[in-house]
C-alpha cells in the first residue's frame, strides 16, 4: 500500500504541463541544470587566470640551449650529441625513406607549416606525412569492415557504401594537414591582432636608445600576456639576434616562421635598416600607422558583413523562440478553455 502511494505520488510529481509535446518542468529543469553548469564554469576560469607564456618559456629556452651548444661545441660530432633524437620520428623517416616517398620539398614544406603553427619540432614533418600514409588504410579499413563485412547499414545502397568509404580515405588523408592548418590560421591571426601595439613598442624603445635586440626582448614582456603568440616570436627573434653569426638570418627566421605578409615587411625594413643605417623609428612608424589602418578597415568589413550574416540564426533561432513567448501562454489558456468545454459538453 505504502509503494504504491509513493509510486503515484512520484508519478504525479513528475508529470506537469506540456507546451508542443514536451514537458514544461523537465525542460526547465534540464535549461537550469546546462545554465549552473555554464556558470561554474565560467567561475572556474575567472579564478584560474594562468601566464600564457609559461608554456612557451621551455620551448625558448630549449632554443636558447641549442643557439649555445652550436657555437660552443668545439666539433661536429659533440655538436650532434647535444640536440635531441626522437627515436618514433626516426622510426617513420626510415619507413618512408624505404618506400621512396620522402620528397626533400614535400619536408621543408611541411616543416614550415609546423613553424607557422607554432610547433617547433621538425621531426614531427615525418609524422604528418605518416599520418597521411597510414590514416587512410586505417580509417577507408575500418569503414569498410563496417560497412561491407559487418554489414552494419543494410539499407544502404550500394552508391551511399561506396561514398562512405571515399570519405573515411579522404578524410584520413586530410586530417593531418588540417589539424596543422586549423593551428596555423588560429595563430596568424593573433599575431595579425598584436602587431600594431608591438611595433608602437617597437618604436618607443627605439626612440629611448635601445639596441634592436633589446628592443625585441622587451616588447616581448610587454605583450607577453595580451598576445602570447606574438610575444613568442618576438622572444625567439631576440635570442638568435643575439646568437647567431648574421643578424639577418634572425629577421629571415621571422618571416619563415610567421604567415604574414606585415611581418615580412617589417623584416625587410630590419634588415635594411641593419645594412644602410636608415633611422628605424620612422620607418616603423609608418608601418604601424598602415597595419593599424588595414586592422580597422578588417573591423569595419566584418561589422558591415554581420546583418547579412545574423540573418539565419535570427529566423532559425531567435523568432521561434519569440513566437513561443509570446503566444505560448495564450496557446495554454486556449487549450485548457477546450478542454474545459468539451469535458463540461460532455457531462
Amino acid at each position: 500500500m505504502n509503494s504504491s502511494l509513493l509510486l503515484a505520488a512520484f508519478s504525479g510529481a513528475t508529470t506537469g504541463p506540456k507546451l508542443l509535446g514536451i514537458d514544461v518542468i523537465w525542460a526547465a529543469t534540464l535549461l537550469a541544470a546546462v545554465g549552473v553548469f555554464a556558470v561554474l564554469i565560467a567561475i572556474y576560469g575567472a579564478l584560474t587566470v594562468r601566464d600564457p607564456m609559461a608554456k612557451r618559456v621551455k620551448a625558448l629556452n630549449e632554443r636558447r640551449e641549442q643557439l649555445k651548444a652550436g657555437i660552443t661545441a668545439s666539433t661536429a660530432k659533440r655538436r650532434a650529441r647535444l640536440v635531441r633524437k626522437n627515436q618514433t620520428a626516426d622510426k617513420m623517416r626510415s619507413i618512408l625513406g624505404r618506400l621512396q616517398v620522402l620528397q626533400e620539398e614535400q619536408v621543408k614544406e611541411v616543416q614550415q607549416k609546423l613553424a607557422q603553427a607554432g610547433i617547433r619540432s621538425k621531426d614531427l614533418a615525418f609524422t604528418v606525412i605518416f599520418g597521411r600514409m597510414v590514416l587512410p588504410i586505417l580509417l577507408g579499413g575500418f569503414a569498410a569492415f563496417m560497412i561491407y563485412v559487418v554489414d552494419y547499414y543494410p539499407d544502404w545502397s550500394s552508391f551511399k557504401r561506396s561514398s562512405a568509404v571515399m570519405a573515411a580515405l579522404i578524410l584520413g588523408y586530410k586530417a593531418p594537414d588540417l589539424f596543422v592548418h586549423n593551428k596555423r590560421q588560429k595563430r596568424t591571426d593573433a599575431i595579425r591582432k598584436g602587431l600594431p601595439d608591438a611595433l608602437d613598442l617597437l618604436v618607443i624603445c627605439a626612440e629611448a636608445g635601445l639596441t634592436v635586440d633589446a628592443a625585441f626582448s622587451r616588447v616581448s614582456r610587454e605583450l607577453g600576456s595580451a598576445y602570447p603568440e606574438l610575444g613568442e616570436e618576438f622572444a625567439l627573434t631576440s635570442i638568435e639576434l643575439g646568437f647567431l653569426t648574421e643578424r639577418r638570418q634572425a629577421f629571415e627566421n621571422l618571416a619563415y616562421r610567421v604567415n604574414l605578409e606585415s611581418v615580412k615587411g617589417v623584416v625587410t625594413t630590419m634588415i635594411q635598416t641593419e645594412k644602410y643605417g636608415t633611422p628605424l623609428a620612422s620607418a616603423l612608424r609608418v608601418l604601424s600607422a598602415e597595419f593599424r589602418n588595414e586592422r580597422m578597415m578588417r573591423a569595419e568589413e566584418k561589422a558591415a558583413r554581420l546583418p547579412a550574416i545574423m540573418t539565419v540564426p535570427l529566423i532559425l533561432f531567435i523568432l521561434p523562440v519569440l513566437f513561443i513567448v509570446i503566444l505560448g501562454p495564450a496557446a495554454c489558456t486556449l487549450s485548457d478553455v477546450f478542454t474545459s468545454g468539451a469535458l463540461s459538453g460532455g457531462n
